[in-house]
């Protein structure tokens, strides 16, 4: 799955065990991960992340020890994730931990990347990308729950960075949505902002089948923006998830 690739992607060899509990946390809060799922295992997860074994070892000991993952011991046994998050494990959502400035930035930044990726995917996209994009819309579209919706936006908006053809854009995408994806998983418990996000899919549809590069640059702003914009007044209007 193209979350689990978001999720589980590098970290990088200079970071800390205290980055991987954020990211995997964000995930388990946030839905993405599911009550119960099994983990890669400490091997898998080193080497998918890449960091050392170690590294991977204290950061699920204090997802355990904040009740957001369980062990099982035996041969079929593993790390989980936990079945209920209590009421401290959810003030650990990282909308309670970031200001308004921070969401700024960080859609900045997500546009900057995002439209780039829009610029070249309009002009590098084949007939049976767009197809499979149309279809990652059609997915978004039907999707039902805030984590469903939350998954299919970040396979349409990973899907237009790979169609960039540039890695070092599918790269930095990858690494804003380790981020962006939990936040937006609030955003989609509104039916309308789902609908708003799936119109300019769609819009972006239309510019990527005509090639139009500045109306998929433009559109591709206003989809970050008029999410940002929707995050910050969120954090505004609300102190603490719980």
């Amino acid at each position: 799955m193209i979350t689990h690739a978001v999720i589980f992607s590098p970290i990088g060899q200079s970071s800390r065990s205290d980055q991987i509990v954020q990211r995997l946390a964000n995930a388990i809060v946030s839905g993405l991960l599911e009550a119960n799922e099994q983990l890669p295992n400490e091997a898998d997860l080193a080497r998918m992340m890449g960091v050392s074994h170690i590294t991977i070892r204290e950061a699920l000991n204090t997802l355990r020890a904040n009740g957001l993952v369980y062990t099982v011991r035996g041969r079929n046994g593993g790390s989980f994730v936990a079945n209920s998050i209590d009421k401290q494990a959810s003030s650990q959502h990282p909308f309670n931990l970031i200001s308004t400035e921070y969401l700024s930035d960080l859609g900045e930044w997500h546009c900057a990347i995002f439209c780039h990726a829009a610029k070249l995917a309009s002009t590098r996209m084949t007939p049976n990308d767009i197809a499979t994009l149309t279809q990652f819309v059609d997915t978004l579209e039907h999707a039902t729950s805030a984590e469903m919706r939350s998954q299919a936006d970040m396979r349409c908006l990973l899907t237009i960075a790979a169609n960039s053809q540039s890695a070092r854009i599918a790269s930095q995408e990858l690494i804003i949505q380790s981020e962006w994806a939990s936040l937006v998983t609030l955003l989609y418990k509104s039916d309308a902002a789902h609908h708003t996000t799936v119109d300019i899919y769609r819009k972006l549809l239309t510019a990527f089948r005509g090639h139009d590069e500045l109306a998929a640059v433009n559109l591709a702003s206003v989809l970050i923006n008029e999410l940002t914009s929707k995050l910050i007044e969120y954090k505004i209007s609300f102190k603490e998830i719980l």
